[in-house]
């Protein structure tokens, strides 16, 4: 009686086991397919082409053809008139004193009490730091005495 009674209890446990075993399988397939997004149904990802703007339609033979022509006639158009009228193209040129009073006045490392050296003579930097930079700003370190 004991083996038949051992022999139920473990042909019941066998069961019990392999019906767990079906279950757990199926619910581990179900919840691959929610984990896995290969097989879930998802929007389809975005293409390069939905980045880039639209195309623009081709251009005819003919079209392409007038395009260059008229790209000419402009080139032709301009160097006549550079031909014509040269003084309109020459470089002006610059300052020098300009360029350097308008460098003296953007330099951010200036202090007061700073002299410079300058084509007119040697100035001292009396401006505030708080303060936009002006010509006034350069006191003459020796003033021309006035007789």
């Amino acid at each position: 009686m004991r083996t038949a009674r051992r022999d139920r209890l473990q042909n019941g446990a066998w069961r019990l086991g392999r019906r767990a075993a079906v279950f757990l399988t199926i619910a581990g397939a179900f919840g691959l397919g929610l984990a896995n997004p290969s097989c879930a149904q998802s929007e389809p990802e975005p293409a390069l082409s939905d980045y880039l703007p639209p195309k623009e339609p081709e251009v005819s033979r003919d079209e392409w053809r007038q395009r260059i022509e008229d790209a000419r006639r402009r080139a032709k158009e301009v160097s006549r008139e550079r031909r014509e009228h040269p003084e309109l193209y020459k470089p002006v040129p610059e300052d020098p004193d300009l360029v350097a009073t308008e460098r003296l006045l953007r330099d951010d490392s200036l202090q007061r009490g700073d002299i410079v050296t300058t084509k007119k003579g040697m100035f001292v930097y009396q401006g505030r730091s708080d303060q936009p930079r002006r010509d006034q700003d350069f006191v003459p370190v020796n003033p021309k005495s006035v007789r």
